[in-house]
């Protein structure tokens, strides 16, 4: 069942419980627009048709068929169509877990691993998103791991590397850390710009450009961003989205199904009863 969304758009969102740790999404976009924002796991997107122009902080890519984007944790980025007449896509979301388990057994990449390439012509790892996701939805359990694993050991094969160490924190780093950890806190009823600023005991600006250095979005970008993970996992436990909207500080369920929409790439009504499906299929997959 694909939730329908813009004219000519549809898209679904769900999560196969013989793969945990990993999201699916495969859809059509025309208008839709994914603002910036990032992920605490990896993004791996295969374009069977159309354009995709994903905007990083390297630039922007172009994804056409045959096309594979791989985008690291945390890195923030935009979405949109290249053509008129949109992109469809496959794409898989797996946890740091599942990259870094995989890394360990079949390559020789140690520690946090991450890809070099944003975008790669690859229509052989590309077809291997859509099978993922094809034995996914036939209930095909050894076909879905099996593929999985193949595609992920071959795109770290060949653009995988150990992420760099952090570097020695500046004071800009903490200030930053400090500001995300307040908003984190009251993320219901945040501060101003000016009274987070005077809390940590910096200026306005230094604090917003600390910010954007380290996170690569504004404050109140980042909130949005943030606000929505936590209504996603309020809803893969059940919450109400109204209920959840009202948590985690939007104002109400219409404000949470704006940005929810733009972010995930579902309503959260939809993405919940697909969560909803799972649970009652395999109730030992709600975590």
């Amino acid at each position: 069942m694909a939730a329908t969304a813009g004219p000519g758009e549809w898209a679904r969102h769900w999560q196969y419980p013989e793969l945990p740790d990993l999201d699916l999404l495969r859809a059509r976009y025309v208008r839709h627009t994914f603002p910036r924002h990032s992920h605490e796991g990896y993004v791996l997107g295969a374009v069977t048709q159309g354009v995709e122009d994903v905007a990083l902080p390297g630039g922007i890519v172009h994804a056409g068929p045959g096309s594979v984007v791989m985008i690291n944790p945390e890195v923030p980025h935009t979405a949109t169509a290249g053509v008129p007449e949109g992109w469809v896509y496959a794409t898989i979301y797996p946890s740091a877990q599942v990259i870094n388990d995989i890394a360990a057994e079949t390559t020789s990449l140690r520690g946090t691993v991450g890809f070099t390439e944003t975008d790669v012509s690859d229509p052989y790892a590309a077809r291997l998103i859509g099978e993922v996701h094809r034995a996914a939805e036939e209930g095909n359990a050894l076909a879905a791991d099996s593929v999985l694993r193949i595609m992920v050991t071959r795109l770290l094969t060949r653009h995988g590397s150990a992420l760099p160490a952090l570097e020695p924190r500046a004071a800009g780093v903490r200030d930053a850390e400090r500001a995300r950890a307040v908003l984190e806190s009251r993320m219901a009823g945040p501060p101003t710009l000016e009274a987070l600023a005077t809390e940590l005991g910096t200026s306005p600006f230094a604090l917003l450009r600390a910010f954007r250095k380290q996170y690569g979005m504004p404050p109140h970008t980042w909130l949005t961003d943030a606000r929505v993970r936590r209504a996603r996992r309020m809803l893969d436990a059940g919450t109400p989205p109204a209920v959840a909207a009202a948590e985690v500080g939007f104002t109400d369920q219409p404000h949470l199904n704006r940005h929810f929409t733009r972010i995930v790439g579902v309503p959260p009504g939809a993405y919940q009863r697909e969560r909803a499906r799972t649970y009652k299929t395999h109730p030992e997959s709600r975590g």
